[in-house]
């Protein structure tokens, strides 16, 4: 079963426009959103949950369809997004007590559990918290109504390295009984490296690859050498080209790979971060 099928989403701004948005996720999986600020991954998740009103498209989250079943949608899906702040002067036990209220299957034993793993003080304000206590603060909250799917919105930034392992761990705790999936944004790529099963790419409003992981990375090959190996062929195959003093280096598709070898170019695996970089770079 899918826990999420967008197909042909669109949004409108004046500067901006999200364009024919389509991807899907089975049940059981880790999805990593990627692309660079502005390229319309927010505007993505929250036209999914209506948070935003889109101009086009149809979303099917959990089996259920959006905006008709909001109410069963959000009692069955988690979500995180970044700069909120709830009450600022209100103490955590406060904030969640009102909060559990508008779920059906809000889990107290699990809600504690969360919050003595990410180690919340339920007596503090929740202004009082650090940013990454916010973030694990909104995660325990999400978790805490059994939902079968999370939509995170760079849930690890704001973590340090140590917290952000902690974070990859319970994410594959979730998903692994193969009826929970997780989707979520960052530009913490070697988050996505350690959890991810899938990664869906946008940039500019549009979907570039919406694929597994590992076949996603190694559809792209690491390419350098020296300035006099580029010729009007090749170079043109280069994404996200920069040349330097000592020569050059990019990005070509893995079926350009006859041609950068015989070119005599250095090749090499690239990570989700060597494809990020060259990509937006071009």
């Amino acid at each position: 079963m899918n826990l999420i099928e967008v197909k042909g989403l669109c949004k409108n701004f004046d500067s901006f426009k999200l364009q024919d948005v389509s991807f899907s996720l089975e049940e059981g999986y880790i999805m990593g959103f990627i692309g660079r600020n502005g390229a319309g991954k927010s505007t993505t998740l929250k036209s999914m949950l209506n948070l935003m009103k889109n101009d086009g498209g149809e979303i099917k989250l959990c089996g259920f369809s959006m905006p008709k079943d909001e109410i069963e949608i959000k009692n069955q899906v988690g979500y995180v997004f970044g700069g909120v702040d709830f009450y600022p002067e209100a103490k955590i036990a406060r904030i969640t007590d009102v909060t559990k209220t508008f779920y059906r299957e809000w889990n107290n034993q699990l809600y504690k559990e969360l919050c003595d793993r990410f180690e919340i003080d339920q007596n503090k304000k929740f202004k009082q918290l650090s940013a990454g206590m916010k973030v694990k603060y909104s995660l325990a909250v999400a978790m805490s109504h059994n939902p079968k799917l999370l939509i995170l919105d760079e849930p690890t930034s704001g973590l340090d390295p140590a917290a952000r392992d902690d974070l990859v761990l319970l994410f594959q705790e979730f998903i692994e009984d193969g009826a929970h999936s997780i989707l979520f944004s960052t530009h913490i790529t070697s988050d996505l490296e350690k959890c991810a099963d899938y990664v869906t790419y946008i940039k500019q409003g549009k979907i570039l690859a919406s694929t597994d992981r590992d076949s996603f990375r190694l559809s792209y090959i690491n390419v350098s050498g020296k300035k006099e190996q580029l010729n009007s062929e090749n170079e043109g195959k280069i994404i996200g080209l920069h040349t330097h003093q000592l020569g050059f280096e990019g990005l070509m598709k893995t079926d350009d790979k006859a041609l950068a070898q015989a070119a005599g170019f250095e090749i090499s695996e690239p990570t989700l971060e060597d494809i990020m970089i060259h990509v937006e770079r071009r």
